[in-house]
């Protein structure tokens, strides 16, 4: 019997170019808006914030690649290309504009081989799915997961804290909305498949409950006529 023989491999130097294709990308999208575009006076909603994410969903993304035995080549382009639509498409049809855009890139940069190219932007376009995970490949799983994952913990309870100033809440509320976020993680949580992401995700949601006490703790409350407890 032969050794099977991996039919691509996406070197460092390729796939920091796709980071900076990707960024740039991102940034094009919202200069190109005479009026900023939809809600993009909410941090996430920035050129700067989505390509963190996208690099945070990478990084977990690779992670549980290499522990499930997934292609991490597939999983970490599919990965880097799954949100490069986002602020220029609608959210229901993000996912397929990315795949067209991360199909027109790998078709004129590089030589990778179609079936490479199909799986990849298969990942993409999945990764919008909201039905079991169990449902599809094992690379778009991972790719899912990760996207999930970076919304739980102390990332997403940050997310939540800046948010109460757009709610014109104050800091008194903090509790309430990082509750907000234990809800979302449990949510998530019960949607992964695979043992590394659900370890992740609890590790990460024992951080979020950490940061729920102190701040039920810490924070001033005031009482109903106004008057600080202290």
């Amino acid at each position: 019997m032969g050794v099977e023989i991996k039919e691509t491999e996406v070197s460092d130097e390729d796939f920091e170019e796709m980071k900076g294709f990707v960024r740039d990308y991102l940034a094009a999208s919202v200069e190109s808006e005479e009026d900023g575009g939809r809600m993009r006076w909410y941090p996430w909603h920035s050129s700067d914030y989505r390509f963190n994410h996208i690099l945070n969903v990478v990084d977990l993304a690779t992670d549980i690649a290499e522990a499930e035995g997934a292609d991490v080549d597939v999983v970490r382009v599919a990965a880097v290309f799954h949100d490069v639509a986002k602020l220029e498409a609608e959210q229901d049809v993000h996912a397929e504009a990315g795949a067209r855009v991360a199909r027109e890139y790998l078709q004129s940069r590089g030589n990778y081989p179609e079936s490479f190219i199909e799986e990849v932007c298969g990942a993409v376009v999945d990764h919008s799915y909201t039905g079991d995970l169990t449902d599809v490949p094992l690379e778009s799983r991972c790719l899912m997961e990760a996207d999930l994952l970076d919304k739980v913990g102390a990332n997403g309870a940050v997310l939540m804290l800046l948010r109460m100033g757009y709610e014109s809440r104050t800091h008194m509320d903090s509790a309430k909305m990082v509750d907000r976020v234990l809800q979302r993680a449990n949510d998530h949580t019960e949607r992964v498949v695979s043992d590394t992401a659900e370890g992740i995700a609890h590790q990460r949601i024992k951080r979020v409950k950490w940061l729920r006490e102190w701040l039920e703790e810490e924070v001033s409350r005031m009482d109903a006529d106004g008057v600080t407890d202290r």
